[in-house]
């Protein structure tokens, strides 16, 4: 049996993840293939850190997130992760017993903050629950505990007397991170939590985050399509593509010196804040490959711009570290000269109140 990580300052760590999805036809749903979602990923979330999924839309990074908090099972794979109360454990491995009680230090951040709350309960339900089914506080002590996080993510405690019908998305957003808090988890799932924002709502939440880290002491796994928040909120960043990690780095290093071509056209795709600074996108020709039906090689040859035809189509290439500390699966990594983005492209000033009722 595999043996859990021996990095103190490692909260979780995530080797050769796959989930596969069944493909079923016939009356008789007899299974033909299968869409690999996620396949063969793997990485380290150290303590108080945030690290960053980012790829197109498919690419797996939310279902990633799924599987490590066991919203999936996962096909195959290990998620060590390190529990306050338990230790390390194998995540896939729980019982339902033990994983009721590590599910109190993962948590997760939805994407859409109108459809992940429930409109017939009350603030103080949505965030009082999660208390009362752990046999962590009940009665008044709820109400207590319900008044406190409203008041550390920016809203009233009056508040929780009222349903999610009245309030805007970023409040409705800052709910949804309240209710992650009630259990105080080590590991915070951030599922595009700022996608769904107007963009000066999204400076107010990434900013209160990043307060509720320091405060806290949390760890983020943040998914993520904008490179921008991505680049002011992360330390270190995973590019997946069709459910693999083609490139994995700190956040300056990955921005500043990418090493894959993928990477390249993310960052081309960036608008610049300078109007001095002029850039020219990579339009990628054709479509993201088919996870049911992946190319042979790479599985980025086909809308690669650098494919010699032959090696890159004929034979797959393995995640490896170039420099240290920057990994990537490109059979010419660190030979081409791909271009970076060497200034931040996104500012976000500190925003202390609220937004407006």
């Amino acid at each position: 049996m595999s043996q859990p990580p021996s990095d103190a300052h490692v909260l979780l760590e995530i080797r050769n993840l796959e989930k596969y999805f069944p493909i079923q036809k016939g009356i008789w749903g007899r299974t033909v293939g299968h869409v690999r979602a996620v396949d063969d990923v793997s990485f380290q979330v150290r303590e108080g850190e945030t690290l960053g999924l980012v790829g197109e839309s498919g690419c797996g990074k939310t279902t990633t997130g799924r599987v490590v908090l066991r919203a999936h099972q996962p096909t195959a794979g290990e998620v060590w992760f390190k529990d306050r109360n338990l230790g390390w454990i194998n995540v896939p491995d729980l019982d339902k017993r033990h994983l009721k009680q590590v599910r109190r230090n993962m948590q997760m951040i939805f994407q859409d903050p109108y459809s992940s709350l429930n409109p017939r309960m009350t603030l103080r339900q949505l965030i009082g629950e999660p208390m009362e089914v752990n046999n962590i506080a009940h009665g008044k002590e709820v109400e207590e505990r319900v008044s406190k996080l409203l008041q550390v993510v920016g809203l009233r405690p009056e508040y929780m007397s009222r349903y999610p019908h009245a309030f805007s998305g970023g409040q409705r957003q800052r709910i949804g991170i309240a209710r992650a808090l009630a259990l105080n988890p080590q590991l915070i799932v951030c599922d595009e939590p700022v996608s769904a924002l107007d963009v000066s709502i999204q400076a107010q939440i990434l900013n209160l985050l990043k307060d509720l880290q320091q405060e806290f002491g949390l760890t983020y796994l943040f998914i993520a399509h904008d490179l921008g928040v991505v680049q002011y909120t992360c330390d270190r960043i995973v590019v997946m593509y069709v459910g693999k990690i083609v490139e994995h780095a700190k956040t300056k290093e990955l921005f500043g010196n990418p090493l894959h071509p993928y990477t390249e056209a993310l960052l081309s795709a960036v608008p610049q804040p300078d109007p001095l600074v002029r850039t020219e996108p990579i339009v990628l020709q054709g479509e993201i490959a088919d996870p049911a039906n992946p190319p042979t090689g790479c599985y980025f040859h086909p809308r690669c711009r650098y494919s010699d035809g032959t090696r890159c189509v004929h034979e797959e290439p393995p995640l490896r570290e170039i420099v240290p500390g920057h990994w990537a699966s490109c059979h010419y990594a660190g030979e081409l000269e791909l271009q970076g983005i060497y200034k931040p492209v996104m500012n976000v000033q500190a925003v202390q109140r609220p937004e407006k009722e």
